[in-house]
């Protein structure tokens, strides 16, 4: 008994070949040569002990210089950042700072996007997550939970307010 192939079978089965090979040398492109890597966290930290930490207290830190550290905490359809302004969490910088988001999250996977900057990361429980932006323009800079996390995701914002700095002479 021999096999018969039909010829728009076989073009199929080329194309599919093809495209596969396609997206696994993007893959290993993307990895060796754009460096592209998974995010790893910046520490581990137990869930039930995040009121015994530096995530007991959320706000903006001056760290010296230019540089900022926010501390964020991430639950149940909302952000913490220390500061509400009209009932919106608001992470307040001046313009030109370097800022470190320091997150975790003590309930469900979320998500922490900011409109206009490369701040793109998922707030893991137990995971402390990190990413750093430097704000030069002064404005209003929304950011929002990107991972559906229950009945009130699309309530999960606030904004980064970057404040135009004032040179004392």
């Amino acid at each position: 008994m021999q096999m018969h192939i039909d010829k728009y079978e076989r073009a199929w089965i080329v194309a599919v070949t093809i495209i596969l090979a396609v997206f696994f040398a993007s893959l290993v492109a993307g990895a060796v040569i754009y460096g592209v890597r998974p995010t790893q966290p910046d520490g581990f930290i137990n869930p039930l002990m995040l009121d015994e930490s530096e995530f007991a207290n959320p706000g903006v830190r001056h760290m010296g210089g230019n540089q900022y550290e926010a501390i964020v905490m991430a639950q149940a359809w909302q952000f913490l950042t220390g500061e509400v302004e009209d009932g919106v969490p608001v992470i307040r910088v001046p313009a030109g700072a370097e800022v470190t988001f320091r997150m975790t999250t003590r309930d469900v996977i979320h998500g922490f996007m900011i409109e206009d900057t490369h701040v793109n990361m998922e707030v893991i429980p137990g995971h402390i997550g990190s990413a750093r932006e430097t704000f030069e323009e002064p404005g209003e800079y929304y950011f929002l939970c990107t991972q559906y996390c229950g009945r009130n995701h699309q309530g999960m914002w606030g904004k980064v307010v970057v404040e135009e700095t004032v040179i004392e002479t």
